[in-house]
């Protein structure tokens, strides 16, 4: 039912005719009780009655017939009708009737201003010629019961003056409304535009800090509007795989004095965008999504998965995850070599660990992570060898339960630790789930 509702007030020619019909009801309504009444003319029946001219009836031919004020049923409507010595009763219906025009406010200005002319039309048509009887009786039992002036104005001219001036005020009411109203539309269409213009502003804003900050990150400083510039933000994380990979001969490939080294940084860039493309593509996967972007430094990209609770699996599942994202952006740069026809070698090191992510800087800000975990995986990127993927006695514990295949490489010196047993990731099992 309310649906129906709705599609029927949604039809703007059914609306007017529902509008139209209400009216026309409301104003027959007003008028019915006037066809039902005794319209003689009383100088006319006393001229008669006492064979004399019209213009012969005076008040004391009226005070002789007995006829009085109020006194609707006499000896000229006989006693099977009834007149009315009170007609501005009708006026006042039709009056009521004309107001029903301002309650349908949908309805068009030129269809009210239709049908204002026309009860007008009707009501003067029966107030002036048809039933103007009703008005002169009840003029002269007033003129002569109470003492009015012959001068003053008849009820039939009062009627029309009030009609006439009754419409034009509601056409200029009805005017109003409907530029109200169409500014009203101008308006919310404009609102509306406004707060999609927002949204949309809304969600480039929220692209554009995404892409600076992790989205996490950026939702807490989207909330957090009252919060002062100089706040600190930090987050204490827990088992953090943290990967470093080096394009390990990139600047032996630098050539400042070629073009200023733009064309070498031109290619550095699209190395980069493709490991970001990698990104964007992995992303798209569920297993992947924990993993985050930290920085590029030189030659050097760096990431990180597990830096939040949602992100950080109790079964290491983000450790598997960064390690693929270790091998397919190594994929990828042999990719790049395979078609602009250079040899460069990656260096990848990860750990695993506790670190401390944290947002510095009030404009510009940058987030970066902190911690052992942090330095060790830049030692085994740094201190690792070429093509190869560096990792920590840690993370070998977590991926050998995961079908990845190891070598291991022994002791090595590493600065600030000492001796430590690392391993080379060769591979995985064909029955690994994750292969």
């Amino acid at each position: 039912m309310k649906l129906l509702s709705y599609r029927m007030m949604s039809n703007r020619i059914f609306t007017q005719a529902i509008s139209m019909t209400t009216i026309v009801m409301v104003f027959v309504a007003s008028l019915f009780c006037m066809f039902a009444l005794n319209t003689t003319d009383l100088k006319n029946c006393l001229a008669r009655i006492y064979n004399i001219s019209e213009s012969e009836v005076t008040n004391a031919v009226l005070s002789n017939s007995g006829i009085k004020y109020g006194d609707e049923t006499n000896n000229c409507t006989g006693s099977t009708s009834a007149t009315s010595h009170f007609p501005e009763y009708v006026l006042f219906s039709v009056v009521s009737a004309m107001l029903s025009n301002a309650v349908f406010i949908k309805a068009s200005n030129l269809l009210k201003l239709t049908i204002l002319i026309a009860m007008s039309i009707v009501f003067l048509v029966l107030s002036m010629v048809t039933h103007v009887s009703l008005y002169d009786n009840r003029d002269f039992l007033l003129y002569t019961y109470l003492g009015y002036s012959e001068t003053t104005f008849s009820l039939k001219w009062i009627s029309m003056a009030t009609i006439l001036l009754f419409s034009a005020t509601l056409f200029i009411h009805a005017q109003q409304v409907e530029s109200t109203s169409r500014l009203d539309f101008i308006w919310k269409q404009q609102a509306h535009e406004e707060k999609e213009e927002m949204a949309s502003l809304r969600t480039y804003n929220m692209k554009l800090v995404a892409n600076i900050l992790p989205l996490h990150v950026a939702e807490h400083f989207l909330k957090s509007q009252n919060k002062k510039d100089e706040d600190l933000y930090y987050q204490d994380c827990d088992n953090v795989c943290v990967m470093f990979a080096t394009i390990a001969n990139f600047f032996e490939f630098y050539m400042e004095y070629y073009n200023e080294g733009v064309e070498c940084l031109r290619l550095l860039n699209e190395i980069i965008a493709d490991f970001d493309e990698v990104t964007d593509r992995i992303l798209g996967q569920e297993r992947f999504l924990c993993i985050e972007k930290i920085k590029t430094t030189g030659a050097t990209y760096m990431a990180a998965s597990g830096l939040t609770e949602k992100t950080n699996f109790a079964d290491n599942r983000h450790v598997i995850a960064a390690t693929e994202y270790a091998l397919a952006i190594r994929e990828q740069l042999q990719y790049v070599n395979s078609h602009c026809f250079n040899n460069f070698q990656m260096r990848i090191g990860i750990s695993v660990g506790p670190v401390v992510a944290g947002v510095i800087g009030a404009r510009k800000p940058q987030y970066d992570i902190w911690g052992n975990t942090v330095n060790v995986a830049s030692r085994m990127d740094s201190t690792g060898e070429l093509g190869a993927i560096q990792v920590t006695q840690e993370v070998h514990n977590v991926l050998s339960k995961n079908g990845y295949i190891f070598e291991c490489r022994g002791n090595i010196k590493v600065k600030g630790k000492g001796d430590m047993l690392t391993y080379l990731l060769k591979g995985r099992n064909v029955e690994s789930p994750e292969a």
